[in-house]
């Protein structure tokens, strides 16, 4: 990777987080990773944005080298963490991407403080609202979802994906013919490297568990679940765990909002479709 890295250890919201940093920019560009990743879902963002900005990409709470506290991951806090990576960092505001969980973090970020978001970028998760209207209304993304509900269970989840080498993980990254070519051993090894560490699997499981036990808390009282920064979504229409139907009317949510489908990315667009998200999100922050 040409981009020259840098690995810091920073502490934020009390626990210590691992970080990527790359560029010197005046603006900052956080890039918030999904499950089951690490900072190195992004390495093809890192490398093409480190000349403009500061490009910083965080192992998020319980993920890799960040620390893994048993409690915490309540989306409330989730949200604050990044709100304290920000400050921590020596910025006040953060043109911010996330994808998959992280997207679910941003997006909370921008609706619940709004003053911490300078542009959102969203790839491959809905608006919360529009995930929660598809999963009471449409059979089909129920049945995408039914892992959220298998992940509720104490310890039977670490067992199933810690088995065998953590060969589940090869099924979850391979899941159409684009991302068999494109997570190749090595990719994957990362990955189980990652989850493997103590404690991480749980940690990364609790998100959801606390999701499901917990929903929002209060974090979006009194928003209308509005986003009020410009919005870029970017979209693999290959994904298996959203049905197409949630990004639909995302625009009632997100009053300046533009839309990217790649009709053949999958949900791990960043890395499956590197070349044209990178075109998507360049366009977008210099808009």
């Amino acid at each position: 990777m040409p981009a020259s890295l840098e690995h810091h250890y920073l502490r934020a919201n009390n626990i210590r987080f691992h970080v990527v940093r790359a560029g010197n920019g005046d603006r900052l560009l956080l890039l918030l990773h999904g499950f089951p990743e690490f900072w190195w879902s992004w390495r093809r963002q890192i490398e093409a944005f480190a000349a403009h900005y500061t490009v910083v990409a965080p192992d998020l709470r319980g993920y890799n080298e960040t620390e893994k506290p048993a409690r915490g991951y309540e989306l409330h806090v989730l949200v604050q963490d990044v709100v304290e990576l920000i400050q921590t960092l020596g910025f006040q505001r953060a043109y911010v991407a996330g994808h998959d969980w992280g997207g679910m973090i941003a997006w909370s970020l921008a609706i619940a403080r709004p003053e911490r978001v300078e542009r959102l970028i969203a790839l491959n998760m809905p608006h919360p609202a529009r995930f929660y209207e598809e999963l009471q209304r449409n059979p089909k993304q129920r049945r995408r979802s039914r892992y959220i509900l298998f992940f509720q269970i104490p310890w039977l989840p670490e067992a199933i994906l810690s088995a065998n080498h953590g060969a589940a993980f090869n099924r979850i990254f391979r899941s159409t013919p684009i991302d068999r070519a494109v997570f190749d051993d090595e990719t994957i090894r990362r990955y189980k490297q990652a989850m493997a560490r103590p404690g991480a699997l749980t940690a990364a499981l609790n998100y959801y568990r606390a999701i499901g036990r917990h929903g929002a808390g209060d974090l979006f009282r009194g928003t209308g679940m509005r986003v009020r920064a410009p919005t870029l979504l970017i979209w693999g229409e290959q994904d298996v765990a959203f049905a197409p139907e949630v990004v639909r009317e995302t625009q009632r949510f997100v009053p300046d909002l533009r839309i990217c489908s790649l009709p053949h990315a999958s949900h791990w667009v960043q890395q499956v479709a590197p070349d044209e998200v990178n075109a998507a999100m360049k366009a977008f922050l210099e808009a």
